[in-house]
């Protein structure tokens, strides 16, 4: 063996330590890169295309793919249920025996023929047709449908070994890991599509009680209903809305965590419906200005805004003002939270709650009632009764007093209604609002007399950090103030 010299030692080691280092890098970024193409092989057949049809219910009711609409609701977010024939396939049929076709996605759950899919992608419809990656095709029936978290369980009858996928626990997914998406965007079967967790845990406007999976994985119109997987192959998610305004993919797409679609195909199954719980309460989030107002460490938990009378919170002793900072042994870390914990409760279960209540935690129990259809109630806009002229207290404002029979019809006991809102008025409040509770450094005063609340606030330092519970129409919510003028 050749010795090299002591002048070329020192070079070639330099050299070669750039050759292994080029070398590692080659070889770390081979490892990272995915392969989906194992993935795809060993669980694509699981996933199926759904189109369904409706005989039309009215003379010229064209359904339309959705687009750019004038609600801002429906320009944020859009549910993707395309209402157009997808490649290779024909046009509806004419005036005279009209049906609309929806495209969506869905996955075997169970090898004798149950499918998961969104409620969305099989609502309304007369006929379901399920297709398989062999180019099977089968009617499917409804066996349930959550408009709630957007879940549907529909069912093959009279098979057997159908494909099925695995599931996984959503919960162990982490932000930045990749997912993959299989499903039939714009008609096109069996397409996959490749992105990664951007955030977990998003309350979007409207759904309470889902706690959705955020990704960039590109979703379109008919990847509703599919499965989203991660990289061992486990179903984890439920592709379901996106954010577009223009109807298709903009790099945000959501998916319905798969532990909820599980437990609501099982109460689908069972009961053909789906129970929840309820407590009875109006609730907004706690700002950092509310928590400081109430003495709270920080900004957490869910604000109390409303008990319903007679409902589970009434009965266990829940009061306006109170912060729910744990539900049946859970934090409650954002006011939307607590409607997804307490709709995970089966009615009937008595459970803990932790409260902090004037500068305090506190316990309570309460047994879980059954969330029923959304129920409306009527009240008439308070008025004040006739009083003289009262120039505006420190927040710019100037009040009254409701009536005995005004404060009974709002099944209140107290209150003082807004007359006037002047220019420089330090609070965002209208003209017709009904203030109830002040609460200034975790103290509560409910408001009866004009004097009363114009003496609280001659009282208070120019710099305080007040906050009001006002009543506007049938919401309450609580308003937080920060600073007086120095005179009313």
């Amino acid at each position: 063996m050749r010795v090299l010299n002591n002048t070329a030692g020192p070079w070639l080691t330099a050299l070669f330590a750039v050759v292994a280092l080029h070398a590692g890098t080659a070889s770390a970024q081979t490892q990272v890169l995915p392969d989906f193409t194992r993935l795809v092989e060993e669980q694509g057949n699981a996933v199926v295309n759904i189109s369904t049809t409706q005989a039309a219910r009215r003379p010229g009711a064209v359904p339309q793919v959705p687009g750019l609409e004038d609600e801002e609701i429906q320009e944020f977010f859009r549910r993707f249920i395309p209402r157009q024939p997808g490649p290779g396939q024909a046009p509806s049929p004419g005036p005279g025996n009209r049906e609309s076709r929806s495209l969506g996605s869905g996955f075997f759950i169970s090898n004798d023929g149950y499918i998961l899919t969104n409620a969305h992608v099989v609502d309304a419809a007369d006929e379901i047709n399920v297709k398989l990656t062999d180019k099977r095709e089968f009617k499917a029936r409804v066996i349930g449908a959550d408009k709630r978290t957007d879940i549907a369980l529909i069912k093959i009858d009279g098979v057997t070994n159908m494909p099925v996928v695995k599931t996984g626990d959503p919960s162990k997914l982490k932000v930045g890991e990749w997912v993959v998406a299989i499903g039939s965007p714009f008609g096109f079967e069996n397409s996959v599509t490749a992105g990664i967790v951007s955030a977990k845990g998003r309350s979007l406007p409207q759904e309470n009680f889902v706690p959705f999976i955020q990704t960039d994985v590109a979703i379109n119109p008919g990847n509703s209903g599919g499965p989203l997987f991660n990289m061992r192959g486990e179903v984890v998610g439920i592709n379901s809305q996106i954010y577009s305004r223009t109807g298709g993919f903009m790099g945000l797409s959501f998916a319905i965590p798969m532990d909820v679609a599980l437990d609501v195909q099982k109460q689908l199954k069972e009961k053909g419906r789906v129970a929840r719980g309820r407590i009875g309460v109006v609730i907004q989030e706690v700002t950092r200005d509310l928590a400081a107002s109430f003495g709270l460490d920080r900004a957490r938990g869910a604000l109390v805004n409303s008990v319903e009378k007679g409902s589970p919170a009434d009965k266990a002793g829940i009061e306006a003002a109170d912060i729910i900072v744990g539900f049946d042994g859970k934090p409650v870390e954002s006011s939307s939270d607590l409607p997804r914990i307490v709709a995970a409760v089966r009615p009937g279960s008595q459970v803990p709650v932790e409260i902090w209540r004037k500068g305090q935690k506190r316990s309570v129990n309460v047994t879980v009632g059954e969330l029923q259809e959304e129920r409306v109630a009527a009240a008439d806009k308070p008025r004040a009764k006739p009083q003289a002229e009262t120039p505006p207290n420190r927040l710019g404002i100037v009040v009254g007093e409701l009536s005995p029979e005004q404060r009974k019809g709002l099944g209140i006991g107290g209150g003082l209604v807004v007359l006037e809102v002047r220019p420089d008025a330090k609070a965002d409040l209208r003209k017709g609002d009904v203030l109830m509770t002040l609460v200034y450094k975790g103290q509560q005063t409910e408001l009866k007399t004009v004097e009363q609340f114009n003496r609280l606030l001659a009282g208070l330092d120019k710099a305080a950090v007040i906050t009001l519970l006002v009543r506007r129409g049938e919401s309450t919510a609580f308003v937080t103030i920060s600073g007086l003028s120095d005179k009313g």
